[in-house]
């Protein structure tokens, strides 16, 4: 073995180094996030908004980021309206000092019963430079989007917060004249409502003729993945709250090409 390469196997060996360069060239790029940023918020009790987020965000440059704000697991309006009190402190822990594109409230219901602008008042105190959205704003846009004037409304909630998010969205231009419900309280069950249940009762309430869309209400409520089968059975549009505000998301951040698999709205 020639002299070097033992002197280098030696050193090796008993730990010492045959190169140590300690300025490297190297050159910055926009790294994953290239294209857009989008930060979420997210409550402590949802399990299915992060997921449906991820699967719909496979597209290059275009990054999640998620964090988490304290809720009840009961949905009421008093649990709903509590929530305010975090959502600057929530925004500002998502990759602190750098700029966000987008950053989106993931509560339908707490976005209606503390309303749109408060939410976005409450996000720029920490985040000024991001475009904001909620469930409910995806919602609204898309439906307009979609074309969809009156709606069937499928939600888990009780009677209460149903009839708040029913008022919200007709005073918005969308007529509700069929609404459905779970009835059921406790997020952290309704995120286990099965998909066919899903499937089966937005299919019913889609079905009455009085309606031209479908819009599934709650983060919890696992609907991405069927909204295009129900549309082709429906022959009607049909969106979500994690659906749209997905959509949404990628349309404030300036992602405006077509994905296909997920429905209608991310083909407009």
């Amino acid at each position: 073995m020639p002299p070097v390469q033992a002197s280098a196997l030696e050193a090796l060996s008993s730990g010492g180094l045959l190169v140590n360069r300690t300025h490297m060239p190297f050159v910055l790029d926009g790294g994953v996030a290239a294209r857009a940023r989008i930060g979420l918020i997210v409550l402590a009790t949802d399990h299915t908004l992060e997921h449906e987020f991820r699967q719909i965000f496979r597209i290059p440059g275009v990054a999640l980021y998620a964090t988490r704000i304290r809720n009840a697991a009961e949905i009421n309006p008093t649990t709903l309206a509590a929530m305010e009190a975090g959502l600057a402190a929530a925004a500002d822990v998502i990759l602190p000092g750098t700029p966000f594109d987008v950053v989106a409230y993931g509560c339908t219901s707490g976005a209606v019963v503390i309303g749109e602008e408060n939410v976005f008042k409450r996000i720029h105190e920490t985040r000024p430079e991001a475009k904001c959205t909620t469930p409910i704003t995806g919602a609204l846009e898309g439906l307009r989007a979609l074309k969809a004037k009156r709606i069937a409304l499928l939600t888990p909630y009780i009677d209460s917060v149903n009839q708040k998010l029913k008022a919200y969205i007709e005073a918005r231009g969308i007529e509700v004249p069929v609404i459905g419900s779970f009835n059921h309280e406790d997020d952290n069950e309704v995120a286990r409502i099965s998909t066919k249940s899903i499937y089966d009762a937005a299919l019913e309430l889609g079905r009455h003729p009085s309606v031209d869309g479908v819009f599934v209400s709650c983060t919890s409520l696992r609907v991405a993945e069927i909204a295009d089968p129900l549309e082709r059975e429906l022959g009607k549009p049909v969106t979500s709250s994690n659906h749209a505000m997905a959509w949404h998301c990628l349309r404030l951040a300036g992602v405006t090409e077509p994905i296909e698999g997920w429905g209608r709205l991310f083909r407009i």
